[in-house]
């Protein structure tokens, strides 16, 4: 059991093309950039910055360590990137908490952003203590698991192309959008996790 190569450099490019794209502050600027946010930029602002700027090098970090081998390389290189992707998702997921309080969509939306950003840190962590007590193995598990939830950042973006086709505004899809851009992708993940124990075993 495992994943299809045409599989691993889709899910690299949608990653590698979102983090880049998620700068587009620095051209737009904030307003221009983030329209549909304007909560987060007149309350929020540090925190917002904060996670715009951080959550992407985890997503792009992490979809680079996901290609073995890109990641068989170089265990130095391996080791460093992953200290990267770790400070990276603590810095974003912190930051994504606070401004999920305020998260547009009401207490719905507020409660899955807070709940995907404790999970991700959380995910994270226990990814993080596996690999300094040398088990392999469950860190690699725990490290698809993390990086599912930091892929929330582009699954969320795909499925807001599909809400506002359907007609929907940035605050009504919020609404789903806070649980649907990474329970399911936690679910295809453990499934995956799951058949690829069970192909070993027999």
């Amino acid at each position: 059991m495992f994943i299809p190569r045409i599989s691993l450099f889709m899910m690299a490019f949608l990653s590698i093309t979102i983090a880049l794209a998620s700068y587009r502050f620095l051209a737009l600027g904030l307003p221009l950039a983030f329209n549909e946010m304007p909560g987060h930029i007149e309350n929020r602002l540090l925190a917002f910055v904060v996670h715009i700027s951080a959550a992407p090098v985890a997503l792009l970090v992490g979809s680079l360590q996901m290609l073995p081998k890109l990641r068989s390389w170089s265990p130095v290189y391996h080791r460093w990137a992953g200290r990267l992707y770790g400070v990276a998702v603590l810095v974003g997921s912190v930051s994504g908490l606070i401004i999920a309080f305020g998260a547009e969509g009401g207490v719905a939306a507020q409660v899955g952003f807070s709940m995907l950003a404790l999970v991700w840190l959380w995910v994270t962590v226990k990814a993080v203590i596996y690999a300094r007590n040398r088990q392999i193995a469950d860190h690699r598990r725990w490290m698809i698991r993390s990086f599912a939830l930091t892929f929330a950042g582009v699954t969320l973006r795909l499925q807001l192309l599909g809400f506002m086709f359907a007609g929907f505004e940035y605050n009504e899809a919020s609404v789903y959008l806070a649980w649907l851009c990474w329970i399911p992708n936690l679910i295809a993940v453990e499934w995956w996790l799951r058949r690829r124990r069970s192909s070993l075993q027999n």
